[in-house]
């Protein structure tokens, strides 16, 4: 792989400068807002929402596309990853002076994917894993998986209180800020340098342990640690084109660090299958009747469905596909884990941390930290700072991959039939 000569580093580094200043202009979600009087009326009527977007100029962010185009004519890895972002950047533009339209959904699946479109295998898709996990977790007594008395609810100050002291120990004193706020949809939401927490949500232990691995050791870091980036900070800044790994990055850090709970699992997986259905016609009403069926409370039921319809077309058809994008880059990123392990090549899982990134931009990024042109990441979960735990599991599971399922589960089957059931762990 040639070197990036000096002339044409320093034309990239320009060209990260134009891309980063268009990727600033263009926030995706921000301009897909649904006002909650909406959520109110369709409650009251069950009639379609006919949400209206504020208008966006994506002009600027269009003239500093094409500034960073002029300076990254050339065949070169490196070149080539930021001519991949500004094409990512120009299909968010198209994104989003669509909203509202059926030609909204095609700009999504070019960002974001669909549920049945194949992975590099050629036979797994994302709609294969979401049905699997919902069927898997349907039946499950969530309720008996947990002793007694062990789970604590917190209020949202008892946890930003318990969660402050945590994210000292791995930021220093460049922890992200903790507040709690009443205008927030989500639960919690992050951004570099802030966490948000809604204020009348509820949370546990395991919430804690939970967004301390997706959104700080993983969003923040990256973001913090791609901000460092002083030739390249388009590496600090989030866009559609970075979204999938990133998300499905902080899921893979939820399961190897313990965080995961199956009633997110499910959650993640009902979000694809309502894409699925979206797509396939389902309206907003009938996706609203979908999540009702699942959840207890109708404004999360409401909540779910306007994630899915949100820019798009609420009569069907042309859904935003976003909410995939966590259980695809999750199947991405596990199967990127176990397959640098099986080379010998885990090095390269840290490259991941030096801010936020597809993994398609590797070979790229892999040349400049070689060549001393990134800086190393400075905040990294426990799992990626000490690899020894992760490649233990990659390497175990890849074995299990060849282990033939039917022939155990026929006879624990067998062997368990009569066996009577024994302690409720809520009792």
């Amino acid at each position: 792989m040639n070197p990036l000569s000096p002339k044409l580093f320093d034309k990239a580094v320009e060209a990260s400068g134009f891309l980063e200043a268009a990727a600033s202009e263009m926030r995706v979600l921000s301009s897909m807002e649904w006002k909650e009087s909406w959520r109110d009326k369709f409650l009251a009527t069950k009639a379609l929402p006919k949400p209206r977007y504020a208008k966006v100029d994506t002009g600027a962010a269009r003239a500093a596309i094409a500034d960073a185009r002029q300076r990254i004519d050339g065949d070169h890895v490196v070149l080539n990853w930021l001519s991949g972002i500004a094409t990512t950047l120009e299909t968010t533009a198209n994104l989003i002076d669509a909203r509202g339209t059926k030609a909204f959904f095609q700009h999504s699946v070019a960002l974001y994917g669909q549920p049945t479109q194949f992975m590099l295998d050629k036979t797994t898709r994302v709609l294969d894993l979401a049905e699997h996990m919902d069927g898997v977790l349907a039946e499950l007594d969530f309720d008996n998986l947990v002793i007694a008395g062990y789970e604590t609810q917190l209020s949202s100050t008892e946890f930003v209180r318990a969660l402050r002291p945590r994210l000292t120990k791995h930021f220093g004193e460049e922890a992200p800020r903790v507040r709690v706020s009443s205008k927030l949809s989500a639960k919690a939401s992050a951004s570099s340098s802030r966490i948000r927490v809604r204020k009348d949500a509820t949370f546990t232990e395991r919430d804690i342990d939970q967004l301390l691995q997706h959104e700080a050791l993983i969003h923040v870091a990256t973001g913090m640690n791609g901000k460092a980036q002083e030739n390249f900070q388009i590496l600090g800044r989030a866009h559609a084109g970075t979204t999938e790994v990133q998300e499905g990055l902080a899921v893979f850090a939820e399961i190897i660090s313990g965080a995961m709970d199956p009633r997110r699992f499910r959650r993640l997986s009902g979000r694809v299958l309502a894409i699925d259905m979206a797509i396939q016609g389902a309206d907003f009403k009938e996706v609203y009747d979908f999540f009702d069926a699942r959840v207890d409370e109708p404004e999360q039921a409401y909540e779910n469905t306007r994630r899915v319809f949100r820019g798009g077309v609420t009569s069907g058809g042309a859904p935003f596909t976003k909410d995939m994008v966590y259980l695809n880059g999750l199947l991405r990123v596990h199967n990127f884990m176990r397959t640098v392990v099986r080379l010998g090549r885990a090095d390269l899982i840290r490259v991941l941390f030096c801010g936020k990134m597809d993994i398609n931009d590797l070979p790229a990024l892999a040349q400049l930290a070689s060549a001393g042109r990134l800086t190393p990441p400075k905040f990294m979960p426990p799992w990626a700072k000490d690899l020894r735990f992760l490649v233990s599991y990659m390497a175990y599971s890849s074995f299990l991959n060849q282990v033939k399922m039917p022939g155990f589960q026929a006879h624990y089957e067998e062997a368990l039939r009569d066996v009577p059931e024994v302690w409720s762990l809520t009792s």
